[in-house]
C-alpha cells in the first residue's frame, strides 16, 4: 500500500540543473541542452541531433507562451518553471536522450517530483508552468507566536 500511495502522490516531474546559474535559478533540461549548443560545446553530431530533437518537440508540444505570453515573466511570475505531468510518459521518454546528452558533457542535473509544484499559471495535458511557493504568502503556519 505504501508504494502505491507514494506513486499516486507524484503528479509532476522536473529535470533541472543541480547547480544554480548566475541568477540563482535552476535551468531545466531543455535550457541546459540549448546552453551547450549556444556556447558551441556540442560535437557536430550532437548539435545536429539537438536541432532535430528540438524541431520534433516543438512540432509535438505546445509552447506555453503561445497561450499565456507572460507565464515566465520574471516580475509577474518570479521563478516560474515548467513541470511535466507524471502521466505524460511519451514526453518523459522524449526527455531521456536530452538527459543522456547532459551526462555525456558532465552537466549535473537532478530530478524533482512534486504533487504541488507551486502556483500554477499554465496547464495543458502534458505540463504545467508553476511559480514556486514563497514565504510568507504561501506559508500555512502562524508567522509569530
Amino acid at each position: 500500500m505504501g508504494a502505491t500511495y507514494a506513486r499516486q502522490m507524484i503528479e509532476y516531474v522536473r529535470y533541472q540543473s543541480a547547480v544554480p546559474n548566475r541568477n540563482g535559478r535552476y535551468p531545466g533540461v531543455f535550457a541546459l541542452a540549448s546552453g551547450l549548443r549556444h556556447h558551441g560545446l556540442l560535437t557536430d553530431d550532437d548539435a545536429e541531433w539537438h536541432r532535430e530533437a528540438n524541431r520534433r518537440a516543438t512540432a509535438a508540444y505546445l509552447d506555453p507562451t503561445t497561450v499565456v505570453p507572460d507565464c515566465y515573466d520574471h516580475n509577474r511570475n518570479p521563478g516560474a518553471r515548467s513541470w511535466f505531468s507524471a502521466e505524460a510518459v511519451h514526453l518523459l521518454d522524449m526527455t531521456a536522450p536530452y538527459l543522456d546528452l547532459l551526462d555525456r558533457y558532465s552537466v549535473p542535473w537532478t530530478r524533482i517530483t512534486s504533487r504541488t509544484p507551486g502556483r500554477i499559471v499554465y496547464r495543458d495535458d502534458v505540463q504545467v508552468v508553476a511559480v514556486p511557493y514563497a514565504y510568507p504568502t504561501d506559508w500555512r503556519f502562524p508567522t509569530s507566536r
